[in-house]
């Protein structure tokens, strides 16, 4: 097979050119029934192959043609046994992996920090979470990877446990001891689920920390659409070896795939690949360049302070990716969530994330050096801005505990519940999920023993105007709890 080809978009394109007469859907057919205004905004290119699975342009869910064939090129590219095209973003590729290890009661050891997603496959699964805290940077306020270490700790305790997720690398784009961890993990014979969705390109470059498939883990949910170039709600799923059965995995994906397929987002996965795979060094490296750039000219602005190598240094993080910029806004006395606003207020500028001390920015092939000096220009002015009110500033760390476990989280989901004052809870379990979005991480799941602590966690978010999300009551005036059938006096 050559990397140059890409048989699912144009397969489309061939089809497209024999101008078919459409009795299927999509009702639009073709743009001619669609409101014409947004017909023309999208064009007609696009409407033309917004398609679905019909037999000359074979099926997702049984792949015996072009989207077979773009799949076995992709698992070329990225070194795995199989590769699933997910349209259903890495969301659904995640909660494939977990449904396909776990079951009801099984175990599968993750760490705390993990995307909503996750979360959701263990109630869908009937599972049982087996937490490990994430390492903390006292410095930045966040959290990092797993350990060796605790990885270690865990599978002693649990050697039963169906399987071991890995986040690599986190949102920050901080990396584990990947490779360590999966030989640790397969000598007990469990099988390793990484959740990739923040490292599709770190295989295609020596520089960036090793992927999921280099490193020997069973399966990956990799996100294209985030960086590799596809189009939003686009992943892949990386599998190889054979802990976990692929036609499981096959059947699960298909469970929890709509049977409307998007071909935009199937062919924008297979020029992705292509692209990558073909051109990935050499865009790859011109963006850690920017990358780097970017952070010289930051960390040379006073009262600011854009992470580098020297991450590497502390026992939180054993690789780095270049290309995310965590930047510190703490000094200038200015939240990280407050600095997002500004940006958007006076320079038009989206980061992809903000907490208490840091706003987190990502360098792309997209980039250039254009929006590099824009945003360069755009710190410069708000530290100038800050100036007579910047000091140096400690970062407080109040990342949550993890509560006690009192109900597996699908009984809790489904148990009979009520609503409850906010500040009247703790001590009660929690029916829903709390959780900072982005990047997803619980505070509470169905289940937890809600405390104290971490009520006051949720309260400092929210005043600092961070995303809490999660709870039926929106304004956090109460929250859902497991109903309490007290004795008939």
């Amino acid at each position: 097979m050559s990397q140059h080809e890409t048989p699912l978009y144009h397969g489309l394109l061939e089809h497209v050119k024999k101008d078919p007469i459409q009795f299927h859907i999509p009702g639009h057919k073709k743009g001619n029934g669609m409101d014409p205004e947004f017909r023309n905004f999208i064009g007609e290119n696009a409407l033309s192959i917004d398609l679905i699975n019909i037999g000359p342009l074979d099926d997702l869910h049984y792949p015996k043609g072009m989207i077979k064939h773009a799949q076995q090129l992709a698992a070329e590219a990225f070194g795995a046994d199989h590769t699933f095209f997910s349209v259903q973003g890495t969301s659904g590729a995640i909660m494939t992996m977990i449904m396909s290890v776990c079951g009801p009661g099984d175990k599968i050891i993750v760490p705390r920090n993990v995307h909503k997603s996750v979360m959701s496959a263990i109630i869908f699964a009937g599972a049982i979470p087996i937490f490990i805290h994430p390492e903390v940077d006292k410095n930045l306020g966040i959290s990092h990877g797993i350990t060796v270490e605790s990885v270690q700790h865990a599978l002693d305790l649990h050697p039963d446990a169906k399987g071991l997720l890995v986040i690599n690398p986190t949102y920050f784009g901080i990396s584990a001891d990947l490779k360590t961890i999966v030989d640790l993990a397969h000598s007990y014979n469990i099988p390793v689920l990484v959740d990739e969705a923040h490292g599709v390109h770190i295989h295609f470059h020596e520089a960036l920390p090793m992927s999921a498939m280099q490193a020997g883990a069973d399966i990956a949910a990799t996100s294209v659409h985030k960086l590799g170039g596809s189009m939003t709600q686009s992943s892949i799923l990386n599998m190889r070896g054979d802990l976990i059965s692929y036609k499981r995995v096959q059947s699960i994906l298909s469970m929890l795939t709509t049977t409307s397929t998007s071909y935009l987002l199937l062919a924008s996965l297979d020029v992705a690949r292509k692209r990558l795979a073909t051109e990935g060094k050499q865009l790859i490296d011109k963006t850690i360049n920017l990358a780097q750039y970017i952070r010289r000219q930051i960390n040379d602005i006073e009262h600011l302070y854009c992470v580098g190598e020297e991450i590497l240094e502390s026992d939180s993080a054993f690789d780095y990716d270049p290309t995310k910029l965590i930047i510190s806004v703490k000094d200038l006395g200015i939240t990280g969530h407050d600095t997002e606003e500004w940006l958007r207020k006076n320079y038009r500028i989206e980061v992809e994330m903000s907490d208490l001390y840091n706003i987190l920015c990502i360098i792309t092939p997209g980039d250039s050096e254009k929006e590099a000096n824009i945003l360069i220009d755009a710190l410069k002015a708000l530290a100038e801005e800050r100036k007579d009110k910047a000091s140096k500033v400690e970062a407080r760390v109040m990342l949550p505990n993890i509560p006690l476990l009192a109900l597996t989280p699908r009984d809790a989901f489904y148990s009979e519940t009520e609503l409850i004052n906010f500040d009247d809870s703790v001590g009660r379990v929690i029916a829903e999920f709390i959780m900072v979005y982005p990047p997803g991480i619980p505070i509470f799941i169905p289940g937890e023993i809600i405390t104290e602590d971490n009520l006051a966690y949720i309260k400092r978010n929210m005043e600092a105007g961070l995303p809490v999300q999660g709870p039926e009551d929106y304004d956090f005036k109460k929250l859902r709890v497991i109903k309490e059938h007290r004795a008939i006096r």
